[in-house]
């Protein structure tokens, strides 16, 4: 990962990286849980959940059957913000489907979630990690926002921030806005202020990272129940809408979320850069829109006006499709969850 002086996880076979997800799950969100605990470099030491791809209770439930699906040890899970700071709730069941899990009619989980809300849990188990956390977020950012307004001492033991959120080009909830950081732009700017080193895993690279057709199909035809998951969701994120049915690519999927995840363990994968970026907060065709500043030297409003500080953040702008793929595979195929440590 290619990003002046920002500090760089480590990862070693002895003492994996503690990591919390907070996630809208969501079809990519569920390929992000698989990875994150079968990997045995993440100890998934919490899940949390909130409203963006469905409604945050159906996000609760959609988790709960992922972590059961995947064979994943007892790890707790909150239920957080159903609602935007101010927007209100806007969901993405168009791509997600109904209930937000590609509407594969998926089993009720067995599993409930933890006696506290979102924020008390990130709180307890980011102090309560004796390493610093690797947070990644992947969903709209209202928990994180909150978390930081709340109980700011947890930034001193958090390791870096890796979001799936943003875009240095082009939009998709709108032609320049990104849907995490669209549905919730303030929550999105207060994350930027965090005071911690942050990765932006954005539409740039996002879009990019697509499991062959092959290895779809390999994967929805597994036995075990985690890996044929994973091939159903994959199946669900076709990497070219509308490709032919004799298309031998037609089966292969995007991760997604999955690939912040996948940058936590291997930031080798990524050429980041790290930029300046704010988020667009007027109302407006630009609302939601990660300015990131990508110019060689200050132009004339700078020049007229004066710098304003803007928080430099490590903008991924390029990846190692294949290397995140295989990655991805090996661990998702592997002999079962990691065991939990730390």
């Amino acid at each position: 990962m290619a990003h002046g002086s920002a500090r760089e996880p480590e990862v070693t076979h002895g003492q994996p990286i503690p990591v919390i997800i907070d996630c809208d799950t969501g079809v990519d969100d569920a390929l992000a849980l698989l990875f994150a605990v079968r990997h045995p470099a993440i100890d998934l030491r919490a899940v949390t959940c909130v409203a963006g791809n469905t409604d945050v209770d159906g996000v609760v439930r959609n988790t709960l059957t992922v972590l059961e699906q995947a064979g994943a040890p007892e790890i707790p899970v909150a239920r957080g913000a159903e609602r935007p700071l101010i927007e209100p709730p806007r969901s993405a069941r168009h791509v997600h489907g109904h209930d937000g899990m590609g509407d594969l009619g998926l089993p009720a989980p067995r599993r409930t979630p933890a006696g506290v809300d979102a924020v008390t849990l990130l709180r307890r188990e980011i102090l309560a990690s004796p390493r610093p956390v690797t947070l990644v977020p992947t969903a709209p950012l209202t928990n994180i926002a909150l978390l930081l307004r709340t109980h700011p001492e947890v930034t001193r033991n958090i390791e870096r921030i890796v979001f799936m959120g943003g875009a240095a080009g082009a939009g998709n909830a709108s032609p320049v806005a990104e849907f995490n950081v669209w549905h919730d732009p303030e929550a999105a700017a207060i994350l930027l202020t965090a005071g911690v080193p942050i990765t932006m895993y954005g539409l740039d690279v996002f879009t990019r990272v697509v499991v062959p057709g092959a290895d779809v199909r390999r994967l929805r035809a597994a036995e075990e129940p985690g890996a044929r998951l994973a091939g159903e969701l994959l199946a669900h994120r076709p990497a070219a809408p509308g490709s032919r049915p004799d298309d031998p690519e037609e089966d292969a999927g995007g991760l997604g979320d999955a690939g912040a995840v996948c940058a936590v363990v291997d930031p080798e994968g990524l050429v980041t850069h790290r930029l300046p970026v704010e988020v667009s907060l007027a109302p407006g065709p630009t609302r939601g829109q990660t300015v990131v500043d990508r110019r060689a030297r200050i132009g004339e409003a700078e020049l007229h006006e004066g710098r304003r500080e803007q928080p430099l953040v490590d903008v991924a702008l390029d990846v190692d499709v294949e290397r995140y793929v295989k990655l991805y595979l090996g661990a998702v195929e592997g002999t079962g969850a990691a065991s939990r440590t730390g």
